[in-house]
Protein backbone atom coordinates (compact mmCIF):
# COMPACT_ATOMS: atom_id res chain seq x y z
CA UNK A 1 0.00 0.00 0.00
CA UNK A 2 1.65 3.47 -0.87
CA UNK A 3 1.96 6.06 1.44
CA UNK A 4 -1.02 8.39 -0.47
CA UNK A 5 -3.26 4.92 0.02
CA UNK A 6 -2.20 4.84 3.86
CA UNK A 7 -3.29 8.42 4.33
CA UNK A 8 -6.41 7.82 2.20
CA UNK A 9 -7.08 5.08 4.96
CA UNK A 10 -6.20 6.95 7.78
CA UNK A 11 -8.68 9.78 6.84
CA UNK A 12 -11.54 7.85 6.25
CA UNK A 13 -10.56 5.74 9.19
CA UNK A 14 -11.05 9.50 11.20
CA UNK A 15 -14.41 10.05 9.47
CA UNK A 16 -16.05 6.93 10.42
CA UNK A 17 -14.82 7.31 14.22
CA UNK A 18 -15.90 11.04 14.71
CA UNK A 19 -19.34 9.79 12.87
CA UNK A 20 -19.67 7.00 15.06
CA UNK A 21 -19.09 9.36 18.28
CA UNK A 22 -21.51 11.76 16.90
CA UNK A 23 -24.51 9.36 16.00
CA UNK A 24 -23.67 7.04 19.19
CA UNK A 25 -23.71 10.02 21.64
CA UNK A 26 -27.43 11.66 20.17
CA UNK A 27 -28.85 7.75 20.53
CA UNK A 28 -27.51 7.21 24.12
CA UNK A 29 -29.05 10.90 24.43
CA UNK A 30 -31.60 9.75 23.69
CA UNK A 31 -31.69 6.78 25.97
CA UNK A 32 -30.36 8.04 28.91
CA UNK A 33 -32.90 10.76 28.91
CA UNK A 34 -36.16 8.46 29.52
CA UNK A 35 -33.77 6.79 31.95
CA UNK A 36 -33.28 9.84 33.89
CA UNK A 37 -36.60 11.12 33.55
CA UNK A 38 -37.67 7.42 34.97
CA UNK A 39 -35.58 7.49 38.15
CA UNK A 40 -36.77 11.51 38.66
CA UNK A 41 -40.29 12.45 37.46
CA UNK A 42 -41.81 9.67 35.41
CA UNK A 43 -42.91 7.49 38.68
CA UNK A 44 -45.40 10.54 39.37
CA UNK A 45 -45.80 11.27 35.97
CA UNK A 46 -47.22 8.43 34.35
CA UNK A 47 -48.30 6.34 37.44
CA UNK A 48 -51.33 6.56 39.61
CA UNK A 49 -50.96 8.84 42.33
CA UNK A 50 -51.42 7.52 45.88
CA UNK A 51 -48.48 4.80 45.45
CA UNK A 52 -45.80 4.60 47.02
CA UNK A 53 -42.52 6.38 45.76
CA UNK A 54 -40.57 3.47 45.61
CA UNK A 55 -43.73 1.57 43.91
CA UNK A 56 -43.30 4.21 41.43
CA UNK A 57 -40.03 4.62 40.58
CA UNK A 58 -39.97 0.41 39.99
CA UNK A 59 -43.10 0.83 37.94
CA UNK A 60 -41.34 3.81 35.71
CA UNK A 61 -38.08 1.53 35.62
CA UNK A 62 -39.99 -1.51 34.30
CA UNK A 63 -41.65 0.85 31.24
CA UNK A 64 -37.25 1.61 31.21
CA UNK A 65 -36.84 -2.15 30.83
CA UNK A 66 -39.30 -2.75 28.05
CA UNK A 67 -36.41 -0.88 25.84
CA UNK A 68 -34.25 -3.22 26.62
CA UNK A 69 -36.31 -6.27 25.68
CA UNK A 70 -36.96 -4.47 22.25
CA UNK A 71 -33.29 -4.51 21.52
CA UNK A 72 -32.33 -7.72 20.88
CA UNK A 73 -35.21 -7.36 17.95
CA UNK A 74 -33.78 -4.35 16.69
CA UNK A 75 -30.19 -6.31 16.43
CA UNK A 76 -31.91 -8.51 14.33
CA UNK A 77 -33.49 -6.13 12.12
CA UNK A 78 -31.01 -3.70 11.93
CA UNK A 79 -28.38 -6.93 11.70
CA UNK A 80 -30.01 -8.16 8.52
CA UNK A 81 -29.69 -4.93 7.11
CA UNK A 82 -26.64 -3.86 7.90
CA UNK A 83 -25.40 -7.18 6.44
CA UNK A 84 -27.09 -7.93 3.72
CA UNK A 85 -27.76 -4.11 2.30
CA UNK A 86 -24.94 -2.38 4.22
CA UNK A 87 -23.67 -0.64 7.73
CA UNK A 88 -24.27 3.01 6.58
CA UNK A 89 -28.13 2.25 5.36
CA UNK A 90 -29.22 0.51 8.48
CA UNK A 91 -27.64 3.45 10.82
CA UNK A 92 -29.27 6.25 9.32
CA UNK A 93 -32.64 4.30 10.01
CA UNK A 94 -32.08 3.14 13.46
CA UNK A 95 -30.95 7.05 14.25
CA UNK A 96 -34.23 8.80 12.66
CA UNK A 97 -36.37 6.06 14.25
CA UNK A 98 -34.65 7.21 17.96
CA UNK A 99 -35.24 10.61 17.45
CA UNK A 100 -38.84 10.44 16.39
CA UNK A 101 -39.71 8.21 19.43
CA UNK A 102 -37.58 10.85 21.88
CA UNK A 103 -39.70 13.79 20.55
CA UNK A 104 -42.62 12.12 21.01
CA UNK A 105 -42.06 11.20 24.61
CA UNK A 106 -41.84 14.86 25.33
CA UNK A 107 -45.49 15.21 24.35
CA UNK A 108 -47.13 12.54 25.38
CA UNK A 109 -50.01 13.56 28.03
CA UNK A 110 -49.92 12.74 31.60
CA UNK A 111 -51.47 9.76 33.68
CA UNK A 112 -53.82 13.26 35.39
CA UNK A 113 -55.28 14.04 31.75
CA UNK A 114 -55.70 10.98 30.02
CA UNK A 115 -55.64 7.91 32.77
CA UNK A 116 -53.71 4.77 31.93
CA UNK A 117 -53.03 5.44 28.42
CA UNK A 118 -50.31 7.89 29.14
CA UNK A 119 -48.10 4.84 30.51
CA UNK A 120 -49.40 2.74 27.19
CA UNK A 121 -48.23 5.69 24.88
CA UNK A 122 -45.04 5.47 26.84
CA UNK A 123 -44.28 2.01 27.04
CA UNK A 124 -44.88 2.17 23.35
CA UNK A 125 -42.52 5.02 22.49
CA UNK A 126 -40.43 3.17 24.87
CA UNK A 127 -40.43 0.01 22.40
CA UNK A 128 -39.75 1.98 19.66
CA UNK A 129 -36.54 3.66 21.14
CA UNK A 130 -35.09 0.25 21.92
CA UNK A 131 -35.60 -1.63 18.57
CA UNK A 132 -34.26 1.92 17.39
CA UNK A 133 -30.71 1.12 20.17
CA UNK A 134 -30.68 -2.48 19.23
CA UNK A 135 -29.40 -1.80 15.80
CA UNK A 136 -27.70 1.07 16.45
CA UNK A 137 -25.03 0.44 18.61
CA UNK A 138 -23.49 -2.39 16.36
CA UNK A 139 -23.83 -1.18 12.93
CA UNK A 140 -21.73 2.05 14.71
CA UNK A 141 -19.09 0.34 16.23
CA UNK A 142 -18.44 -1.86 13.02
CA UNK A 143 -18.26 1.45 10.65
CA UNK A 144 -15.51 2.42 13.52
CA UNK A 145 -13.46 -0.40 14.17
CA UNK A 146 -13.98 -1.37 10.10
CA UNK A 147 -12.68 1.66 9.06
CA UNK A 148 -9.15 1.50 10.95
CA UNK A 149 -6.02 -0.27 10.34
CA UNK A 150 -4.84 -3.54 12.70
CA UNK A 151 -3.63 -2.15 15.45
CA UNK A 152 -5.62 0.66 16.07
CA UNK A 153 -9.13 -0.74 15.95
CA UNK A 154 -9.28 -0.60 19.61
CA UNK A 155 -8.76 3.27 19.50
CA UNK A 156 -11.20 3.93 16.75
CA UNK A 157 -13.85 1.50 18.74
CA UNK A 158 -13.08 3.65 21.62
CA UNK A 159 -14.97 6.49 19.23
CA UNK A 160 -18.73 4.98 19.49
CA UNK A 161 -18.24 4.15 23.41
CA UNK A 162 -17.22 7.76 23.93
CA UNK A 163 -21.04 8.20 22.53
CA UNK A 164 -21.93 6.79 25.95
CA UNK A 165 -20.88 8.89 28.62
CA UNK A 166 -21.21 12.10 26.02
CA UNK A 167 -24.83 10.95 25.96
CA UNK A 168 -25.02 10.28 29.73
CA UNK A 169 -23.18 14.15 30.05
CA UNK A 170 -25.85 15.68 27.72
CA UNK A 171 -28.67 14.19 29.66
CA UNK A 172 -28.10 14.52 33.26
CA UNK A 173 -26.20 17.98 32.05
CA UNK A 174 -29.39 19.14 31.60
CA UNK A 175 -31.90 17.68 33.54
CA UNK A 176 -29.24 19.21 36.46
CA UNK A 177 -29.99 22.83 34.97
CA UNK A 178 -33.52 21.87 34.82
CA UNK A 179 -33.62 20.53 38.53
CA UNK A 180 -32.63 23.93 39.66
CA UNK A 181 -36.61 25.57 38.35
CA UNK A 182 -37.60 23.13 41.35
CA UNK A 183 -39.55 19.97 41.90
CA UNK A 184 -42.54 21.61 40.49
CA UNK A 185 -41.42 23.42 37.48
CA UNK A 186 -39.74 19.71 36.69
CA UNK A 187 -42.06 17.67 37.26
CA UNK A 188 -44.76 19.37 35.37
CA UNK A 189 -42.98 20.90 32.62
CA UNK A 190 -39.22 21.29 32.33
CA UNK A 191 -38.72 17.64 31.91
CA UNK A 192 -40.44 17.43 28.35
CA UNK A 193 -37.40 20.32 27.42
CA UNK A 194 -34.92 16.95 27.18
CA UNK A 195 -37.05 15.14 24.66
CA UNK A 196 -37.96 17.98 22.61
CA UNK A 197 -34.55 19.33 21.74
CA UNK A 198 -33.52 15.32 20.48
CA UNK A 199 -34.77 16.71 17.09
CA UNK A 200 -32.59 19.11 16.53
CA UNK A 201 -29.32 16.64 17.49
CA UNK A 202 -31.52 13.97 15.27
CA UNK A 203 -31.02 16.06 12.07
CA UNK A 204 -27.68 16.68 12.44
CA UNK A 205 -26.94 13.10 13.10
CA UNK A 206 -28.11 12.21 9.81
CA UNK A 207 -26.05 14.67 7.52
CA UNK A 208 -23.19 13.57 9.17
CA UNK A 209 -24.11 9.97 8.78
CA UNK A 210 -24.65 9.79 5.38
CA UNK A 211 -21.35 11.72 4.17
CA UNK A 212 -19.65 8.63 5.88
CA UNK A 213 -18.54 5.77 3.26
CA UNK A 214 -19.33 1.87 3.86
CA UNK A 215 -17.41 -0.63 5.46
CA UNK A 216 -14.70 -1.42 3.55
CA UNK A 217 -15.34 -4.83 5.01
CA UNK A 218 -18.91 -5.38 4.18
CA UNK A 219 -18.20 -4.96 0.79
CA UNK A 220 -15.65 -7.16 0.76
CA UNK A 221 -17.81 -9.65 2.81
CA UNK A 222 -20.54 -8.76 0.18
CA UNK A 223 -18.87 -10.49 -2.69
CA UNK A 224 -18.44 -14.13 -1.28
CA UNK A 225 -21.35 -16.47 -1.87
CA UNK A 226 -24.45 -15.99 -0.23
CA UNK A 227 -25.26 -18.36 2.84
CA UNK A 228 -28.65 -17.74 3.75
CA UNK A 229 -30.05 -15.85 6.45
CA UNK A 230 -27.33 -13.53 8.72
CA UNK A 231 -29.23 -14.73 11.58
CA UNK A 232 -29.33 -18.05 10.89
CA UNK A 233 -25.42 -17.85 9.98
CA UNK A 234 -24.53 -16.16 13.30
CA UNK A 235 -26.26 -18.80 15.20
CA UNK A 236 -25.00 -21.98 13.55
CA UNK A 237 -21.71 -20.34 13.22
CA UNK A 238 -20.95 -17.94 15.95
CA UNK A 239 -23.45 -18.90 18.73
CA UNK A 240 -20.43 -19.59 20.83
CA UNK A 241 -18.78 -16.51 20.64
CA UNK A 242 -21.91 -14.98 20.91
CA UNK A 243 -22.60 -16.66 24.23
CA UNK A 244 -18.95 -15.36 25.27
CA UNK A 245 -19.83 -12.26 24.54
CA UNK A 246 -23.03 -12.04 26.46
CA UNK A 247 -21.25 -13.10 29.12
CA UNK A 248 -18.41 -10.57 28.90
CA UNK A 249 -20.83 -7.66 29.10
CA UNK A 250 -22.77 -7.40 32.14
CA UNK A 251 -20.77 -4.96 33.76
CA UNK A 252 -20.61 -2.76 30.72
CA UNK A 253 -24.32 -2.52 30.01
CA UNK A 254 -25.75 -3.93 33.89
CA UNK A 255 -23.42 -3.00 36.03
CA UNK A 256 -23.75 0.68 34.36
CA UNK A 257 -27.01 1.60 35.27
CA UNK A 258 -26.47 -0.05 38.29
CA UNK A 259 -24.00 2.85 39.27
CA UNK A 260 -26.03 5.30 37.40
CA UNK A 261 -29.82 5.10 36.80
CA UNK A 262 -30.12 2.75 40.36
CA UNK A 263 -27.81 4.76 42.14
CA UNK A 264 -29.77 7.94 41.53
CA UNK A 265 -32.86 6.52 42.81
CA UNK A 266 -31.36 4.65 45.92
CA UNK A 267 -29.20 8.41 46.84
CA UNK A 268 -32.19 10.75 46.67
CA UNK A 269 -34.45 8.07 49.05
CA UNK A 270 -35.88 9.09 51.51
CA UNK A 271 -33.56 7.13 53.83
CA UNK A 272 -30.21 8.37 52.54
CA UNK A 273 -31.42 11.94 51.81
CA UNK A 274 -29.59 13.41 48.71
CA UNK A 275 -30.51 16.25 46.98
CA UNK A 276 -31.45 15.79 43.20
CA UNK A 277 -29.02 18.25 42.30
CA UNK A 278 -26.45 16.77 43.94
CA UNK A 279 -26.54 12.97 42.63
CA UNK A 280 -27.18 14.95 39.07
CA UNK A 281 -24.08 16.98 39.51
CA UNK A 282 -21.63 14.30 41.03
CA UNK A 283 -23.06 12.15 37.78
CA UNK A 284 -22.43 14.66 35.34
CA UNK A 285 -18.89 15.22 36.91
CA UNK A 286 -18.40 11.38 36.83
CA UNK A 287 -19.57 11.45 33.05
CA UNK A 288 -17.02 14.06 31.70
CA UNK A 289 -14.36 11.67 33.63
CA UNK A 290 -15.47 8.83 31.78
CA UNK A 291 -15.19 10.95 28.28
CA UNK A 292 -12.30 11.91 28.87
CA UNK A 293 -10.95 8.61 29.99
CA UNK A 294 -12.49 6.20 27.06
CA UNK A 295 -9.84 6.53 24.46
CA UNK A 296 -7.33 6.91 26.81
CA UNK A 297 -8.16 3.17 27.72
CA UNK A 298 -8.95 2.54 24.17
CA UNK A 299 -5.19 3.39 22.94
CA UNK A 300 -4.22 1.61 25.86
CA UNK A 301 -6.27 -1.56 24.60
CA UNK A 302 -4.06 -1.25 21.56
CA UNK A 303 -0.71 -0.97 23.09
CA UNK A 304 -1.31 -3.28 25.97
CA UNK A 305 -3.55 -5.88 25.12
CA UNK A 306 -7.62 -4.66 24.96
CA UNK A 307 -8.70 -8.01 26.45
CA UNK A 308 -5.93 -7.25 29.69
CA UNK A 309 -7.40 -4.06 29.95
CA UNK A 310 -11.31 -4.39 30.59
CA UNK A 311 -10.25 -7.18 33.05
CA UNK A 312 -8.27 -4.93 35.00
CA UNK A 313 -11.47 -2.41 34.63
CA UNK A 314 -13.40 -4.86 35.90
CA UNK A 315 -11.40 -5.63 38.58
CA UNK A 316 -11.14 -2.38 39.71
CA UNK A 317 -15.31 -1.79 39.25
CA UNK A 318 -15.74 -4.64 41.97
CA UNK A 319 -12.96 -3.31 44.77
CA UNK A 320 -15.27 0.06 44.54
CA UNK A 321 -18.57 -1.23 44.36
CA UNK A 322 -19.10 -0.99 48.30
CA UNK A 323 -17.71 2.48 48.46
CA UNK A 324 -19.40 3.96 45.29
CA UNK A 325 -23.12 3.51 46.90
CA UNK A 326 -21.82 3.63 51.00
CA UNK A 327 -20.26 7.27 50.52
CA UNK A 328 -23.96 8.63 49.47
CA UNK A 329 -24.49 8.42 53.02
CA UNK A 330 -21.42 10.00 54.56
CA UNK A 331 -22.47 13.44 54.13
CA UNK A 332 -19.23 14.72 52.21
CA UNK A 333 -20.08 16.41 48.63
CA UNK A 334 -16.32 16.59 47.98
CA UNK A 335 -15.93 12.42 48.74
CA UNK A 336 -19.13 11.25 47.14
CA UNK A 337 -17.63 13.15 43.67
CA UNK A 338 -14.45 11.52 44.05
CA UNK A 339 -15.54 8.11 44.68
CA UNK A 340 -18.03 9.13 41.60
CA UNK A 341 -15.82 9.91 39.16
CA UNK A 342 -13.20 6.62 40.19
CA UNK A 343 -15.68 4.70 39.31
CA UNK A 344 -16.24 6.12 36.12
CA UNK A 345 -12.73 6.36 35.12
CA UNK A 346 -12.69 2.17 35.92
CA UNK A 347 -15.99 1.49 34.40
CA UNK A 348 -14.37 3.40 31.00
CA UNK A 349 -11.80 0.39 30.82
CA UNK A 350 -15.10 -1.97 31.02
CA UNK A 351 -16.21 -0.29 28.48
CA UNK A 352 -14.15 2.00 26.04
CA UNK A 353 -11.70 -1.38 24.44
CA UNK A 354 -15.32 -3.36 24.45
CA UNK A 355 -16.55 -2.39 20.95
CA UNK A 356 -12.97 -4.15 19.33
CA UNK A 357 -13.40 -6.96 21.75
CA UNK A 358 -16.73 -7.72 20.76
CA UNK A 359 -15.85 -6.96 17.00
CA UNK A 360 -13.10 -8.90 16.45
CA UNK A 361 -14.36 -12.06 18.48
CA UNK A 362 -16.75 -12.74 15.04
CA UNK A 363 -15.22 -12.89 11.17
CA UNK A 364 -16.87 -10.46 8.94
CA UNK A 365 -19.95 -12.97 7.41
CA UNK A 366 -23.15 -11.76 9.45
CA UNK A 367 -20.83 -9.52 11.65
CA UNK A 368 -23.08 -7.32 12.13
CA UNK A 369 -26.13 -9.60 13.39
CA UNK A 370 -23.59 -11.39 15.78
CA UNK A 371 -22.61 -8.28 17.39
CA UNK A 372 -26.04 -6.94 17.75
CA UNK A 373 -27.47 -9.88 18.45
CA UNK A 374 -24.51 -10.35 21.46
CA UNK A 375 -24.97 -6.77 22.64
CA UNK A 376 -28.66 -6.54 22.62
CA UNK A 377 -29.11 -9.89 24.24
CA UNK A 378 -26.76 -8.95 27.11
CA UNK A 379 -28.59 -5.39 27.12
CA UNK A 380 -32.16 -7.35 27.97
CA UNK A 381 -31.06 -9.38 30.52
CA UNK A 382 -28.40 -6.74 32.49
CA UNK A 383 -29.38 -3.76 31.55
CA UNK A 384 -32.84 -4.22 31.39
CA UNK A 385 -33.11 -6.10 34.68
CA UNK A 386 -30.23 -4.27 36.68
CA UNK A 387 -32.67 -1.15 37.72
CA UNK A 388 -35.85 -3.01 38.46
CA UNK A 389 -33.92 -6.19 40.08
CA UNK A 390 -31.93 -3.47 41.89
CA UNK A 391 -34.63 -1.50 43.49
CA UNK A 392 -37.00 -4.26 44.12
CA UNK A 393 -34.12 -6.03 46.39
CA UNK A 394 -33.59 -2.71 48.19
CA UNK A 395 -37.42 -2.35 48.54
CA UNK A 396 -37.45 -5.83 50.31
CA UNK A 397 -34.47 -5.47 52.15
CA UNK A 398 -34.41 -1.85 52.90
CA UNK A 399 -30.38 -2.80 52.50
CA UNK A 400 -27.91 -1.82 49.85
CA UNK A 401 -25.46 -4.56 50.40
CA UNK A 402 -27.66 -7.31 47.94
CA UNK A 403 -26.78 -4.81 45.05
CA UNK A 404 -23.16 -4.37 45.74
CA UNK A 405 -23.19 -8.45 45.53
CA UNK A 406 -25.00 -8.47 42.68
CA UNK A 407 -21.93 -6.17 41.13
CA UNK A 408 -18.96 -8.14 41.92
CA UNK A 409 -20.65 -10.99 40.88
CA UNK A 410 -21.43 -9.10 37.63
CA UNK A 411 -17.37 -8.74 37.42
CA UNK A 412 -16.50 -12.26 38.23
CA UNK A 413 -18.27 -13.41 35.35
CA UNK A 414 -17.53 -10.77 32.83
CA UNK A 415 -13.51 -11.62 33.70
CA UNK A 416 -14.66 -15.65 33.26
CA UNK A 417 -15.99 -15.01 29.63
CA UNK A 418 -13.47 -13.04 28.79
CA UNK A 419 -10.47 -15.00 29.40
CA UNK A 420 -12.22 -18.06 26.86
CA UNK A 421 -13.01 -15.26 24.38
CA UNK A 422 -11.96 -15.29 20.61
CA UNK A 423 -9.90 -12.57 19.00
CA UNK A 424 -9.51 -12.76 15.08
CA UNK A 425 -7.33 -10.38 12.94
CA UNK A 426 -9.49 -8.52 9.48
CA UNK A 427 -8.00 -8.33 6.36
CA UNK A 428 -10.55 -6.05 5.47
CA UNK A 429 -9.40 -5.20 1.75
CA UNK A 430 -10.58 -7.76 -0.79
CA UNK A 431 -8.02 -10.03 -2.27
CA UNK A 432 -7.01 -9.92 -6.06
CA UNK A 433 -9.97 -12.60 -7.00
CA UNK A 434 -12.19 -10.25 -5.22
CA UNK A 435 -12.62 -12.45 -1.86
CA UNK A 436 -12.37 -11.63 2.11
CA UNK A 437 -8.91 -13.36 3.29
CA UNK A 438 -9.40 -15.52 6.15
CA UNK A 439 -9.44 -13.82 9.73
CA UNK A 440 -7.04 -15.12 11.95
CA UNK A 441 -7.64 -16.08 15.62
CA UNK A 442 -4.77 -13.94 17.14
CA UNK A 443 -5.13 -13.68 20.64
CA UNK A 444 -6.33 -14.69 23.95
CA UNK A 445 -6.66 -12.88 27.61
Amino acid sequence: MTEHDQAGKARKARKAGIAAFVGTTIEWYDFYVYATAASLVFGSVFFPEGTDRLTGIAAAFATYAVGFFARPLGGIVFGHIGDRFGRRSALVITLTMMGAATFLVGLLPTYASVGVAAPVLLVLLRFVQGIAVGGEWGGAVLMAVEHAPEGKKTFYGGFAQLGNPAGALLSTGLFSLLSTLGDDALKEWAWRVPFLLSAVLILIGVLIRLKVEESPVFEGAAAEPDEGLPLTYALKTNWRPILLGIGTLPVAVGGYYLVTTFLTAYATDPSVGLSETTVLNALSVGAVVELIATLGVAWLGDKLGRVRVVIWGLAAVAVLATPQFLVVSSGSTVLIFVVFAAMRLVMAATYGPVAAVLAQMFRPRARYTSISVTYQVAGAVFGGLAPVGSTLMFQATGSVVPVIVLLVAMCALSIACLLKAPQHTDDAMPAEDGQVREARDTSRA
